[in-house]
Order: C-alpha cells, then sequence, then structure tokens
C-alpha cells in the first residue's frame, strides 16, 4: 500500500514542506515550499549554514552605508539566499516573509516586498516562482492586493485565524492564503481546558469553513493549511487545496500506510447554505467583525510579535558578524 503522504499526494492536496532547513526537503518531494522568519533563524544556526550567511555579510557590506543599512541589506538576502537554495530542489514557489515588523504600515511592506523580487530577479529567479508572504492584517491584506494587481507578484497571507480574514483576502485577490491550524488549536486547549481530536479540531474546522466558503462563492485563492501539530489535522483535511508541513510530520506521513481518505471535496459544497460577506470597501466592518473573534485577535498578535522577534534575534547575529568584518 502507498504510503499516507502519496495517499494525501492523490487525494487532490498539494504538499508544501514547511522548512528553512532546505537539507531535508528533497526527500518528501513536496510542490513547494514555506519559510518564515522562525525557520530561517533555526537553520541559520546550523553549522552548515554558515556560507549563506558569510555571503549574505558580505553582500550587506557592499550595499549599506551605516550599520543599520549593512544589516538591513544582509538579512533581506539571506532570506532570498534561502529561498534560492529552496528553489534548486522544489519546482514550484517559495514563500519568503516581509518583516512582520511592518504588519501595519502598507507602504513599507509593499516597498519591502518589491525588495525581496528585486534580489530574486538579481539572483536570476523570476517572480513567478516567489510568493509574498505578508500578515492578515488589514494594511497586508491591502498591501497583497496592490502588489498582486499593480505589480503582478503572488501573495501568501500568512497568520490567518479567522474566517473574516480569509474574506478579505479573496477579495484583494490574493494567490494564497495560510489559515493556521495547530496554534487554533493551542488557543482553545488553553483557554477551555478540553481536549480535542481530529474531528472536532477547532483549527481544522476553521480551514473547513475557509474552503467552503471559497469553493462556495468560486474564489480562486488556494487554501494552505498551515502550523500542524499532529498527523490527525492533516489527514482531517485531506483534499485541501494545499497543505504546508513541517519535516517532521512529513516523515511520519512517508513511513505511515495508514489510509488518508479524501476528505474535503469542491463539489460538496454547492449544497451549503452559507451566507456571503463583503469587507472589500469597509474596513470599519472587517476591523469589526474580526474584533468579534477574541482567539483570531489574540493569535494574530501574538503570531506578528514572535516573527518580529525571531527576525531581531537573527538580525542580532548579523550585526555581530557585520561589526566583526
Amino acid at each position: 500500500m502507498s504510503s499516507s503522504l502519496d495517499q494525501l499526494k492523490a487525494s487532490g492536496t498539494t504538499v508544501v514542506c514547511d522548512s528553512g532547513d532546505f537539507a531535508t526537503i528533497g526527500k518528501y518531494k513536496p510542490q513547494d515550499a514555506t519559510t518564515n522568519p522562525s525557520l530561517i533563524l533555526a537553520a541559520s544556526k546550523k553549522p552548515e549554514y554558515a556560507k549563506l550567511i558569510d555571503d549574505a555579510v558580505a553582500y550587506g557590506m557592499k550595499h549599506g552605508k551605516t550599520t543599520e543599512e549593512k544589516i538591513d541589506a544582509t538579512f533581506d538576502n539571506l532570506l532570498v539566499q534561502f529561498g534560492s537554495e529552496i528553489l534548486k530542489i522544489v519546482p514550484g514557489k517559495v514563500s519568503t516573509e516581509v518583516d512582520a515588523r511592518f504588519s501595519f504600515d502598507k507602504d513599507v511592506s509593499i516597498q519591502k516586498a518589491l525588495r525581496i523580487i528585486d534580489l530574486y530577479k538579481e539572483a536570476g529567479i523570476d517572480k513567478e516562482r516567489v510568493l509574498i508572504k505578508l500578515a492578515s492584517t488589514w494594511e497586508g491584506i491591502q498591501a497583497a492586493h496592490e502588489l498582486q494587481t499593480k505589480h503582478g507578484i503572488n501573495c501568501n497571507l500568512t497568520l490567518m485565524f479567522s474566517l473574516p480574514q480569509a474574506i478579505a483576502a479573496a477579495e484583494a485577490g490574493a494567490y494564497l492564503i495560510s489559515p493556521f491550524v495547530g496554534r487554533i488549536l493551542d488557543w482553545y486547549k488553553a483557554n477551555t481546558k478540553q481536549e480535542y481530536n481530529a474531528s472536532n479540531d477547532p483549527g481544522v474546522k476553521s480551514v473547513v469553513d475557509i474552503f467552503n466558503y471559497y469553493k462556495k462563492y468560486d474564489y480562486k485563492t488556494i487554501v494552505m493549511g498551515a502550523s500542524f501539530r499532529n498527523i490527525g489535522e492533516i489527514t482531517e483535511l485531506a483534499g485541501c487545496d494545499y497543505l504546508t508541513i513541517a519535516p517532521a510530520l512529513l516523515e511520519q506521513l512517508y513511513n505511515s500506510t495508514d489510509a488518508v481518505p479524501q476528505k474535503l471535496k469542491a463539489e460538496d459544497v454547492a449544497k451549503l447554505d452559507i451566507e456571503k460577506k463583503s469587507y472589500l470597501k469597509d474596513e470599519a466592518l472587517f476591523r469589526f467583525d474580526f474584533n468579534e473573534d477574541p482567539m483570531a485577535v489574540n493569535k494574530l498578535s501574538e503570531g506578528i510579535s514572535k516573527f518580529a522577534a525571531d527576525a531581531v534575534t537573527l538580525k542580532d547575529i548579523l550585526r555581530e558578524k557585520i561589526e566583526k568584518a
């Protein structure tokens, strides 16, 4: 019998590897890969990536006047170096994240995104192979809209915890969204003191609701479930457009032959009664509806802070190297 991983792929789900450690990616033959500052930070501490850091520092030294400019140039270059190496392994796209500090600044997010795309171009990589990751704030969603419509740059809206975020992202024309499954489960376990299994997992339910809404109203934005805590969350979403999975869980799927039946089917959605909403020109309504979900508010805030903090830690590592150069 085929592996659970192969069965997941056969269900219609595109498998994506969620890792900055590109040495581990090729084994599982994912279509795409996603990264974030936390994953890049973890990978950058491994000795096998020392050359990438050294190369990024050399780039930063040439492309900045002040120390801060050198650090920023080094940081951006390092993200793109990791992405470039990953694209040698996966046939599809890589997601590279805009610094989470700019999650509430549309204009700076756009500037950073354009800079990342320019760096990929310098490396000989077409923008079609890159997804710019932005937090699913109102400003991030608006930045994605402008990048998609004015610059032809595909975006991945991340740190997504609610249907209002997903609806606004689809209306903005985002190429892909990343609703976070495991972090939703974390919040509910901490705040309800209940135990959950795959069938009643609130994170799974969130992705199912988004998937159903998109298929019901024929949105083309790709739904990519992310941030998994266990195999059950993954197999319960078999049939979702994409799933981005960490190497440890990919390994479990790779070594398992348990059945993975397709659970999500676009053709089953037509009969569902789902209310249609719109936030396209109504920032106030978006903010109110989002605010009504305390889990989403908490996890978005926490996620932005964590990614920003890890970016600062990574920059501190680069600062030390630059000051010694």
